[in-house]
C-alpha cells in the first residue's frame, strides 16, 4: 500500500538561490545515519552544482527527495522541498564532512554526514528459502487478453502428477516483482515455499514492469487494471491438466487485498480468498488513517497530525469530485497555496493524487465488491499495521461479509503491515526487521488455505 512521507504537513521551507562558487564545496554524494529514537535511518544527499539536491532515504523507500542546497561561512543547509525538513551543518575544513542537526516536525536530532559511502553489507533474511526444494518450480508467462500484455512468473508444483489446488498471489502497490521483495525481505517467495509444502500449488507473478512482465501504459493503470492481469493468471491456470481449475484461490497483500475481492466477485468459480492486510473502507478514509497512524509513530505532534488529516481529507474530496484530471490540477494547486504550501512542494506531496492510479484508489469502497464474494474469506491484519489500520478495516471486512457463510477474521498482534514482528509498526522499521514473515502469520494463513483448498469448493454459478 503506497504511503505518504511520515511528516506533518506545513509550509515547506525554501533555500534562497545561491551561486555554484558558493554550493561547489558541497557538489557531489553525502553519506550518514539519522538515529531516530530506536530506529536507524541511513540518508543520502545528492548535492548538484546549480543549488540544487536530492535526498535518498533508502530505509522508507524514499528516493530522490528533491531539495536546495546552500553554503555560507562554512555552514551548509540543505532543504527538503517536500516533506518539510532540513540540515544544517558545519562543513569540516577538509571538505569530506558535516556536522550538525537534521530538523524536522519540530524536532532537532544530531546527524553526522561525509564523503564516503558505508560498507554494503547483505541484509540477513534467514527465512529466504534456499534450495534443494522438495517440490517443482516452472517458470511460465501468459498474455492479459484484456492488456494484450506478456505476464511473467514461476509456479511451484506439489510432487506428484495433481490435479492440485492453487493459491494465486497478488502484490502489494507499486511495481513488485513475483516475491513481493522489498528490502531484501521476500514474502512471497517465503508464503509459496511453505503452502507448497503441504500440498497446495502457488501461482507468483511479476508486476507489469518488473521482472519478465512488460510495462505497458503504466502511469494510466489503476487497481482494476491490476484485477485483469489476476483474471488472466486464473485463466492461464484453469488451462492446466495439473491444475484443479475447481480449487483455485487468491491470496492478496495490501493493495492486492483490494484486487482479490475485485476478483471473487466477478468470478464465482473462485474458490477462497485471503485478504493479508486488505482495505475495507474507501481508499480516502484509509489514507487519512494512513497518515495519522505513521504520524503517530514517528512521534508526531498531536495538533500537527491533525492538521495534516484534514487536509488529507480535503484534497482526498476534491480528487473524487473532479473526474477531469486538467481541472483537478488547478484546484489542488489553488487547495494547496491556501495552506501556504509553494507550488513546488505542493507538486512534490500531492502531486500523485492526480493521477488515475490515486483518483480510483482514493473512491473506491470495497465492501461494494467485499458483499458479493461467495467464496470462503480469511482476512488477516497485524494490529501494528500503521499503512492498514487492523482495528478500523477488519470490523469493515466483517460487515461487508456479513452475507458469507465462511468468514474467518484474524488480528495478529504485534505484527506491522509487512506481517513481521514490530515494535512501533512504522514504515521505518522495515529494513531493520530481519524476520521477513512471523511464524503466527505464517501458519495462520497456510493452516487456513490448506484446509478450505482440501474442501470441495463451494457452490457456484457455472
Amino acid at each position: 500500500m503506497r504511503f505518504l512521507p511520515p511528516a506533518v504537513i506545513a509550509a515547506a521551507l525554501l533555500a534562497p538561490a545561491v551561486a555554484a562558487a558558493q554550493v561547489q564545496p558541497l557538489v557531489g554524494e553525502w553519506y550518514g545515519t539519522l538515529q531516530a529514537g530506536p530506529t536507524k535511518l541511513p540518508l543520502v544527499f545528492h548535492v548538484q552544482a546549480d543549488g540544487t539536491a536530492k535526498v535518498d532515504s533508502p530505509a522508507q523507500g524514499a528516493m530522490g527527495l528533491k531539495a536546495t542546497a546552500s553554503l555560507a561561512d562554512g555552514k551548509a543547509r540543505l532543504t527538503l522541498i517536500y516533506p518539510p525538513a532540513s540540515f544544517e551543518g558545519q562543513l569540516s575544513a577538509d571538505g569530506k564532512s558535516l556536522d550538525g542537526q537534521w530538523l524536522q516536525g519540530g524536532a532537532s536530532l544530531p546527524l553526522a554526514m561525509s564523503r564516503t559511502p558505508p560498507a554494503v553489507t547483505p541484509a540477513n533474511r534467514p527465512q529466504t528459502p534456499k534450495p534443494p526444494f522438495p517440490y517443482r518450480a516452472e517458470e511460465v508467462s501468459y498474455v492479459n487478453p484484456a492488456s494484450g500484455l506478456k505476464l511473467a512468473g514461476a509456479l511451484t508444483l506439489p510432487p506428484g502428477e495433481g490435479p492440485f489446488p492453487v493459491a494465486v498471489l497478488i502484490t502489494g502497490s507499486g511495481v513488485q516483482d513475483r516475491d513481493e521483495t522489498l528490502f531484501e525481505h521476500k514474502p512471497f517467495l517465503v508464503l509459496a515455499d511453505a503452502l507448497t509444502r503441504k500440498g497446495v500449488a502457488v501461482l507468483r507473478v511479476d508486476d507489469r514492469g518488473a521482472g519478465g512482465s512488460e510495462r505497458g501504459e503504466l502511469k494510466t493503470a489503476t487497481s482494476l487494471d491490476f484485477a485483469t492481469d489476476v483474471e488472466a493468471g486464473v485463466a492461464f491456470l484453469r488451462g492446466r491438466k495439473d491444475v484443479d481449475p475447481a480449487r483455485i484461490g487468491l491470496i492478496g497483500h495490501s493493495e492486492g487485498g483490494l484486487i482479490a475481492p475485485i476478483v471473487a466477485a466477478k468470478d464465482p468459480k473462485i474458490a477462497f480468498v485471503v485478504l493479508m492486510a486488505g482495505t475495507g473502507l474507501p481508499g480516502a478514509k484509509v489514507m487519512q488513517s494512513q497518515s495519522r497512524d505513521i504520524a503517530l509513530a514517528g512521534g508526531a505532534p498531536q495538533a500537527m497530525i491533525d492538521q495534516q488529516v484534514k487536509l488529507i481529507a480535503k484534497v482526498s474530496d476534491m480528487v473524487i469530485a473532479e473526474p477531469d484530471t486538467a481541472k483537478l490540477k488547478p484546484r489542488l494547486a489553488s487547495l494547496l497555496a491556501e495552506q501556504g504550501m509553494p507550488p513546488e512542494a505542493a507538486e512534490a506531496g500531492f502531486g500523485r493524487f492526480a493521477t488515475p492510479w490515486f483518483k480510483t484508489f482514493l473512491g473506491l469502497d470495497p465492501a461494494g465488491y467485499l458483499k458479493q464474494v461467495k467464496a470462503p474469506v480469511l482476512a488477516i491484519n497485524g494490529e501494528k499495521d500503521v499503512q492498514v489500520s487492523a482495528a478500523e478495516n477488519l470490523p469493515a471486512i466483517k460487515a461487508a461479509l456479513a452475507g458469507n457463510k465462511d468468514v474467518t477474521i484474524l488480528p495478529l498482534p504485534g505484527l506491522n503491515h509487512l506481517f513481521q514482528t514490530a515494535k512501533t509498526g512504522a514504515p521505518s522499521e522495515y529494513a531493520e526487521i530481519e524476520e521477513t514473515l512471523a511464524p503466527s502469520a505464517v501458519n495462520a494463513i497456510v493452516a487456513w488455505t490448506v484446509a478450505h483448498a482440501a474442501k470441495p469448493a463451494h457452490k457456484h454459478a457455472d
